[in-house]
């Protein structure tokens, strides 16, 4: 049987947080072929999208899939993100949340429950500018 992944329950959680706290969830997605967003928001390969109960209408988190339409400049859009092309999750207010490591990276990526690492505090509640390959502003919440 398949493992299943535990980047779509993490941004279901996050999503929930962030609304039960009167927080704006906010994605950041890698743009690519599988992804449909309007491309004149895309930059630099990335958009992020408000998807708070206001902004994102019928919205489904789905396990493989986010979808739900949204308006932009006033025309809507039906919006379509595979799991793997979100890069993060976070609360526009305070910037916490998480991010994902890149998928190239997800093989490489050491695994959080190794019994190594245990005895060691965590070095930082921000992510490593060289985990992601550009500094980020986004806070891992415990």
């Amino acid at each position: 049987m398949k493992e299943l992944s535990t980047k779509p329950y993490l941004i279901r959680a996050i999503y929930e947080w962030c609304s039960e706290s009167g927080y704006t969830p906010y994605l950041s997605v890698k743009v690519d072929g599988q992804t449909r967003v309007p491309n004149e928001f895309v930059r630099n390969g990335e958009i992020i999208l408000n998807i708070s109960f206001d902004a994102a209408h019928h919205l489904t988190l789905g396990n493989d899939v986010i979808q739900f339409s949204a308006r932009f400049s006033g025309l809507s859009h039906e919006i379509s993100i595979p799991v793997d092309a979100v890069q993060g999750i976070f609360a526009k207010e305070t910037t916490q949340g998480i991010l994902f490591p890149p998928e190239e990276d997800a093989d490489t990526a050491q695994p959080a429950n190794d019994i190594e690492n245990l005895d060691k505090p965590p070095s930082s509640p921000q992510i490593s500018p060289t985990l992601t390959g550009k500094k980020r502003r986004f806070q891992i919440v415990k």
